[in-house]
């Protein structure tokens, strides 16, 4: 399946937009991103719609509350936890209805949803730490979230009648791994967790879905090593977070098999106006640098925002899609003619 709902040479966003208008957004992002457009995660609703509240959607038998720091796990539902759910329900509501006008039963959908190592690192126990500093915590979000997500899948498959795309965004995965995420106070640190445990907790959720699976990380730089070990097919970053010590990485990622969904539109408008052709440079140069041929481009690099838009002016995240469609255009119809090294 990841074969032919995941592959080069098409573009797609990473999760959020700007506004609070759910029909808007649906339907912009279909005319936008007629290859894999995605559900729409508007935070400017405020809470249970951004990232980690939406969780609190997907999570089975758990549920959030918020702190004056953000949220927590809560014993019982309440009112965060029903306007999670309420925003989701208009959200799916919304991009079915623009489906069925623009006829795409059969056409790929990507979700999208907080990764278990995010969750746990962002989310409090209810007496103030993170969930990451309790094992026992940690592998109950885990399946929850693996539980509730292959749910959710499964309701957009039927609503939609569509192949689905599943991704896991991990903004904090970096961290995680370097143990650089700060504790309740200096006397309560949050340990670095091991590789191989972090990665028995995303793999958890990963393998518990039946469609393919793409990670997404914004940290600088981006954990290429630990993902690449993951049963993510794809990976996808900002490829502005990398350096030259980043580069085997990538290219050991690409040898692996893995689809690479580079981030090259900035989720800003820059203070020159980007053409298609200056976004597409840094792609064709890295892939020029690691020795791949150009034919990568069109075989296994897909193209989106550096991030989420849903802080971006939205006449910049239009245009942002735009470029990255133009962009994955190009990569997949003629890379050879594009300049680079």
């Amino acid at each position: 399946m990841s074969e032919r709902v995941l592959r080069g040479g098409i573009a797609t966003g990473v999760g959020s937009w700007p506004g609070a208008d759910a029909r808007e957004a649906a339907a912009t992002l279909i005319g936008e991103l007629g290859d894999l457009p995605h559900l729409a995660e508007l935070p400017g609703r405020g809470a249970g719609s951004d990232l980690l509240g939406r969780a609190s959607a997907l999570l089975v038998d758990l549920r959030f509350d918020t702190t004056t720091r953000g949220y927590r796990l809560a014993a019982r539902p309440g009112a965060v936890s029903r306007r999670a759910h309420d925003l989701l329900r208009t959200d799916l509501d919304a991009l079915e209805e623009a489906w069925e006008t623009a006829g795409l039963a059969g056409h790929p959908v990507k979700i999208q949803a907080a990764g278990p190592l995010t969750l746990a690192a962002e989310v409090e126990l209810p007496g103030g730490h993170r969930v990451l500093t309790d094992s026992g915590a940690v592998r109950d979000l885990s399946e929850s979230l693996a539980e509730g997500l292959a749910r959710h899948a499964a309701e957009v498959r039927r609503r939609l009648g569509a192949q689905v795309v599943v991704q896991l965004d991990e903004p904090s995965l970096s961290a995680v791994l370097a143990g650089s995420l700060r504790g309740v106070s200096a006397l309560n640190t949050v340990r670095a967790v091991p590789e191989p445990e972090a990665l028995a907790v995303l793999d958890t959720v990963i393998r518990a879905q039946s469609d393919p699976v793409l990670v997404h990380t914004c940290a600088a730089p981006p954990a290429l090593r630990f993902l690449r070990g993951s049963a993510a097919a794809a990976v996808g970053f900002d490829i502005a977070a990398i350096g030259t010590g980043d580069l085997d990485g990538v290219g050991e990622t690409l040898d692996a098999g893995k689809l690479l969904v580079l981030g090259l539109v900035p989720t800003t408008p820059p203070a020159t106006p980007p053409t298609w052709r200056t976004i597409a440079e840094p792609g064709v140069r890295l892939v020029d640098r690691l020795g791949f041929p150009r034919g990568t481009l069109a075989e296994s690099i897909m193209v989106s925002p550096a991030c989420g838009l849903g802080a971006a002016p939205l006449s910049w995240a239009r245009k942002a899609l735009a470029l990255s469609k133009d962009v994955a255009r190009a990569y997949a119809e003629d890379p050879e003619s594009l300049g680079g090294e």
